[in-house]
């Protein structure tokens, strides 16, 4: 499911279930199970924690902010009380190690 940018056109040929397009121009915003709002909304967390948070992230580390915020996504119905337990419990038998990324 995507808008009606054209750099989309066809790209239901690569995924299974095909490829479904709302127009925005049109005013159409969903057309049953045809939307991006979830999308939209999960981009919308992410760039808050980017402006409200973290004020800048590198190319480096883009792949652990968006982790970080698709945990916060898919625990978002939950208190923070909640979501924090289920992140220690995801800790156990990890040990946390830093190294730097390579230079590419």
């Amino acid at each position: 499911m995507t808008g009606e940018w054209a750099a989309y056109h066809g790209i239901g040929t690569e995924f299974h279930g095909g490829h479904a397009i709302v127009t925005h121009s049109a005013g159409e915003y969903a057309r049953g199970d045809a939307h991006v709002n979830s999308a939209e909304s999960y981009f919308a967390l992410l760039k808050r924690g980017v402006m409200g948070s973290f004020h800048h992230i590198s190319k480096e580390h883009l792949d652990r902010y968006c982790d970080e915020f698709s945990f916060r996504w898919d625990y978002r119905s939950i208190n923070d009380s909640a979501r924090t337990e289920i992140a220690i419990r995801q800790t156990k038998g990890r040990r946390l190690s830093y190294r730097w990324p390579d230079k590419t």
